[in-house]
């Protein structure tokens, strides 16, 4: 199995786990509520009681533990309506009114609403159950916070997973870039001996044997060598791209990797019949397109096939499509091919598709990007370039 996969497992399990934790957040706290709202309840229940036991009072009743279990009221928003749904008493509400007269009405009008959500205990004064009271309540202040504070725990802490995941990420990243870096300056410095030695050898070759027929082309190897080494130097700093004829640049990469293909795979042109002048660092991007073409080559697995390189432009973008008849790639895959160690290969490090869309992407502020991909009968890479206009 393949890290990718590895890591998109591990992705899935620490959300299914944050799925867990969440809801097992709002179980318990909706229970917690649930029984401190039970509690209120039978709070008010002994508060109407008492309220009952006020109104029938007479002169020989003691009104002490009445009026103690009525004043220990203090969170309880509570209002009192009489059959005929008229106000006598409340408590515990913030009214904003400007005389008295407004603050009954709204309060009235907030009884009425608590009547109509059923939040009420109906007191009978008389045995007839002619005359009652309503005795309506809201949530207390604390219970109104208890029913929120989930939500806004979870919020907060999905937040903080956001920027933490964000922050490794970043960091993980800027890591990456200094060890793809260093990698590639170390070995561009590497190569460069033996490419010295390799030039004057051939150098050698030349004088001793000027009418060999392949010492030429073992000399377009070693300078090949000699570009890729350059290639590498230069990671890591800001090239500087200049106007480039892109179909002279391509027709080079396709002469090269013609000459050094199977025959069983061709490579073909679409291109228009004008220049297309594009802001260009061309030892790099020659090197994208070589990936490209190498990965479609690959694709093909030995096989007969074909590899079609199309141009289109528009008045400021320019599309270079790389299309293959490959194997495809499925589309579980295709956020992946741009990973750094995505590889379906056997042997490989899974470092070209990401150093190439760093070089499209950060070097040449264009895009690339999986266009179409179908298994089993191949797959398009599109590169977005911005036109120069002189």
């Amino acid at each position: 199995m393949q890290w990718t996969d590895r890591i998109r497992q591990v992705k899935i399990i620490l959300v299914v786990m944050a799925i867990v934790i969440a809801v097992a957040s709002l179980v318990v706290s909706h229970s917690m509520t649930r029984d401190l709202e039970a509690q209120e309840r039978s709070r008010m229940e002994v508060w109407a009681e008492a309220m009952r036991s006020l109104n029938q009072a007479d002169e020989n009743t003691d009104l002490n533990l009445v009026l103690k279990v009525i004043n220990d009221n203090n969170t309880i928003p509570v209002i009192v309506l009489d059959s005929n749904g008229k106000v006598t008493d409340f408590r515990n509400l913030s009214i904003n009114a400007s005389s008295r007269a407004d603050s009954l009405t709204k309060v009235t009008r907030i009884g009425h609403e608590l009547l109509a959500r059923k939040r009420n205990i109906r007191i009978f004064l008389e045995e007839r159950h002619r005359d009652y009271i309503d005795v309506c309540y809201d949530e207390s202040l604390m219970l109104k916070r208890l029913s929120w504070y989930p939500y806004v725990q979870l919020g907060v802490v999905l937040l903080f997973v956001v920027v933490a995941i964000f922050a490794l990420l970043t960091s993980k990243r800027a890591e990456q870039n200094k060890v793809w870096v260093g990698l590639s300056k170390e070995t561009a410095h590497q190569l460069g001996t033996p490419i010295s030695s390799l030039i004057a050898w051939v150098e050698i070759l030349k004088e001793t044997y000027p009418d060999d027929t392949l010492i030429p082309e073992m000399d377009k190897d070693v300078k090949r060598l000699q570009l890729i080494a350059d290639r590498f130097s230069k990671i890591g700093s800001v090239p500087a791209p200049v106007p480039t004829d892109l179909l002279e640049l391509l027709g080079h990469v396709v002469d090269y990797m013609d000459r050094r293909t199977s025959k069983k795979v061709k490579i073909l042109t679409d291109f228009p019949a004008h220049q297309v002048i594009v802001d260009l660092n061309g030892s790099l991007f020659e090197w994208v397109i070589e990936n490209l073409c190498k990965n479609a080559v690959d694709a093909m697995g030995g096989e007969q096939g074909t590899i079609t390189l199309k141009v289109e432009e528009t008045d400021t973008w320019v599309y270079l499509d790389v299309n293959d008849t490959g194997k495809g790639i499925r589309k579980r895959n295709i956020n992946n091919v741009f990973r750094p160690g995505f590889t379906t290969k056997k042997r490989g490090w899974g470092l070209g598709l990401s150093l190439a869309k760093r070089i499209v992407e950060e070097y040449h502020h264009g895009r690339i990007y999986v266009k179409e991909s179908v298994v089993g009968k191949g797959t398009t890479f599109r590169i977005e370039l911005r036109k120069c206009h002189a």
